[in-house]
């Protein structure tokens, strides 16, 4: 069986382990497990990152990896050969984020994509995700080029892998549902925005498509019996001239029938997938198996229901400590500083570059300082603490007034309120309350 996994981004996050072990099962042969460094291969952190994506496989999947070294195209030969060499022996190969654009620069012309497709020939796996993932269509988003350096928007020639191996064109989207912009602006579509992605499309054949994944989600293809399937936490989108029709993890259908609504032959009028305008902005059900990704995170990590983002856990991690400590419920919050300190842990090997481990961090140091605060001022309420002392000092100063000792009675109230504790004398009775300091 021929396995083409497409992967949305996440390919090292703990919200993919499931999917990946699922992947592993499904894998035949038993060639070695080679991971390609080649999209991340410019920055200079390549090596640490090839460690962190080793780390990952092995110590959260369970997997041995190895590295395939592809740096540049123009590397000296014997060395490319021993990297073609080692593909042609894997039962498993793995690409992920990075550049699409260098990645291309560095892959057209050489022997890899037809080392990736004689993988997939002799039935192999192929998993690619985030920048991997661009490069496999007719037309590839250079998103380095237009979100970080400000080009026009448009499209470089892809590999076209996945049209040769699947016999369908399209361009490939990863990052489809990002919500990195929040309310400032649209960073979906691989951080294009509407407007973007919209006149890119109109400057695709009119035979061809968009493909697109969501974060945390995997697109599983058998080549041998032509099925697709949907994992992980989003949806697939199948875009055509601004409408989308969307399905939920979970969901399964043809190669033929993903040609046919690619083509805009057919439509996703069936129960359970919904097909919705403007890049697909509403919440589109999928089929039983659709999940929401804001759920909370299942124990191993992996699968439907785990939170999409380091920074999603310190969000929702940090909210649960804030009502911890309101309700000075020092188990509380000690649950959270730990699940915080965990997700952290998790989420190290991920090799997606953003600012989220950092702020977690920031978070963690900033709630063990409250902790520390909440056990210097005591976790019980005050009130509960000062109530013995205030209700015996009140009822001296009953005595005082029944024996119309006013003077010792005004002086119980006065020191009273000196301490913070206010009286008042209402028809229902004696009542007080702590100043607020």
């Amino acid at each position: 069986m021929s396995l083409l996994a497409i992967m949305g981004s996440g390919e090292t996050a703990p919200a993919m382990i499931k999917v990946h072990r699922q992947i592993f099962e499904a894998t035949r042969g038993d060639g070695p497990a080679v991971m390609l460094d080649t999209t991340f291969g410019f920055q200079l952190n390549a090596d640490h990152l090839v460690r962190k994506t080793i780390g990952y496989f092995a110590d959260a999947v369970g997997t041995r990896v190895e590295a395939a070294r592809w740096r540049r195209g123009d590397a000296p030969v014997a060395d490319a050969e021993r990297t073609l060499e080692l593909l042609s022996r894997a039962s498993w190969v793995f690409a992920g984020p990075g550049s699409p654009t260098y990645a291309l620069r560095q892959w057209t012309g050489t022997g890899i994509p037809g080392a990736l497709t004689d993988l997939l020939g002799r039935g192999g796996t192929l998993v690619v995700g985030s920048a991997a993932a661009c490069t496999l269509g007719t037309h590839a988003v250079p998103v380095y080029e237009i979100y970080k350096v400000g080009a026009d928007p448009h499209w470089v020639p892809g590999l076209d892998l996945f049209g040769h191996v699947t016999g369908i064109k399209a361009a490939l989207v990863p990052h489809f549902d990002n919500t990195e912009g929040g309310t400032a602006y649209d960073s979906r579509f691989c951080y294009l925005g509407e407007p973007r992605l919209a006149a890119l499309e109109d400057e695709l054949p009119e035979e061809i498509g968009v493909l697109g994944i969501d974060e945390h989600t995997a697109l599983l293809i058998e080549l041998t019996d032509r099925t697709v399937k949907v994992a992980g936490n989003g949806h697939l989108s199948v875009r055509r001239r601004g409408r989308t029709q969307r399905f939920g993890a979970g969901s399964e259908l043809s190669l033929g029938e993903l040609g046919s609504l690619l083509r805009g032959e057919a439509t996703a009028a069936s129960p359970g997938r919904a097909s919705t305008p403007d890049g697909g902005t509403s919440a589109g059900a999928g089929t039983s198996g659709d999940t929401s990704a804001d759920a909370a995170a299942s124990a191993d990590g992996g699968g439907p229901g785990a939170l999409p983002s380091l920074g999603a856990e310190t969000t929702a991690l940090r909210a649960a400590f804030d009502t911890a400590v309101a309700a000075r419920d020092t188990d509380g919050c000690v649950a959270a500083v730990l699940g915080l300190e965990s997700a952290i842990v998790a989420w190290s090997a991920d090799t997606d570059e953003n600012d989220d481990a950092d702020r977690a961090h920031r978070t963690l140091r900033a709630m063990i300082v409250r902790l520390g605060e909440l056990a210097a001022i005591g976790a019980r309420d005050p009130r509960d603490v000062l109530r013995p002392y205030v209700e015996l000092a009140l009822r001296l100063r009953t005595r005082a007034r029944e024996g119309r000792d006013f003077a010792t009675s005004d002086l119980v109230r006065d020191h009273l309120a000196t301490a913070g504790v206010d009286v008042r004398d209402t028809p229902d009775g004696v009542e007080w309350s702590l100043r607020e300091s």
